[in-house]
């Protein structure tokens, strides 16, 4: 889809109605800011419009801004397998609009609670003590951390006096961004444009989900819901698709290694950037290869 039709639609009545009832006067604003980001991305301008305003509205509701540079909460497409033609090659990929926190988002929507006295997140190094990364959570002079980086940890104090810290190594933090990423595996996305702004804000989400007083219709809650999620309205009810996390479908296993027509489709794809080699040799992709068409792709 054109960037001028998503723009008509976001433009049209129906659509700043509903941010005008969230938002009154900086509707427009808000309007303008969620249209630049998709015209500075190519893939958000073919997204499907639906989810580009999914997303957009629970930013409004939210009350964060989407402004990639600020650090509360972005718009990220997210490309969406259509699975196979009759012939055996791929349909196109559509893409739809992916709704993600940043740390900071997290941390905002705590403090407006009124419960939080203080909410922190930081890296860990190999020098540290329990006192030195205590500090440095909490000090308004912290010393500055000395060796490598080891982890990330995440700590929050209630005004009644409850505390609670979650901390992950390194390892932890990649092979979580690994299970719930698909963008990291191929080194690209948010994990590889910032990966501390990610740790973080994973540290403080999971500590957040697993420590902190979540009332079910509160803004909090609702963020941990729809962090990384496409949100879709069905008949008027919210639901979340989290896209980097679905099960595998199963591999409808094709015999290609005497069709030369399907496997002609399969190198093409695989010259496209629409098929990776390497899931075609392992047989991820669903396809029975002849010995020679092995060798053929392996050299591509």
């Amino acid at each position: 889809m054109s960037n001028v039709t998503i723009r008509d639609f976001f433009k049209s009545s129906g659509v700043q109605n509903r941010f005008n009832e969230l938002l009154g006067k900086n509707a427009a604003s808000f309007t303008t800011s969620v249209l630049q980001i998709v015209n500075s991305n190519n893939k958000l301008s073919n997204a499907d419009p639906h989810t580009l305003l999914s997303a957009a509205m629970m930013a409004a509701t939210l009350n964060l801004p989407v402004n990639q540079n600020l650090g509360f909460a972005y718009i990220i497409p997210y490309e969406k397998s259509q699975g196979k033609n009759p012939d055996g090659s791929w349909k196109p990929k559509i893409v739809e609009a992916q709704f993600q926190l940043g740390y900071k988002g997290f941390i905002q929507l705590a403090q407006r609670s009124g419960q939080f006295k203080r909410i922190n997140a930081c890296a860990t190094y190999s020098e540290d003590t329990e006192q030195s990364v205590y500090e440095r959570l909490t000090s308004f002079l912290p010393k500055p951390p000395q060796g490598e980086i080891t982890g990330y940890i995440a700590y929050f104090q209630l005004l009644n006096g409850f505390e609670a810290h979650l901390a992950m190594s390194l390892d932890e933090i990649k092979q979580h961004a690994k299970k719930y990423s698909k963008s990291y595996k191929y080194g690209s996305g948010v994990w590889a444009d910032n990966f501390e702004a990610m740790a973080q804000k994973t540290v403080i989400k999971l500590l957040l989900s697993k420590q902190a007083p979540l009332s079910i219709d509160a803004p909090l809650a609702q963020a941990v819901q729809a962090d990384q999620a496409v949100i879709r309205d069905v008949d008027g009810q919210t639901s979340f698709e989290y896209a980097d996390n679905q099960p595998e479908p199963a591999l409808i296993q094709m015999d290609i290694s005497n069709d030369p027509q399907i496997y002609n489709n399969v190198i093409n794809s695989i010259k496209g950037g629409d098929l990776d080699k390497v899931d075609v040799l392992r047989g991820k992709a669903g396809y029975i290869l002849s010995e020679q068409q092995r060798s053929e792709i392996s050299a591509l």
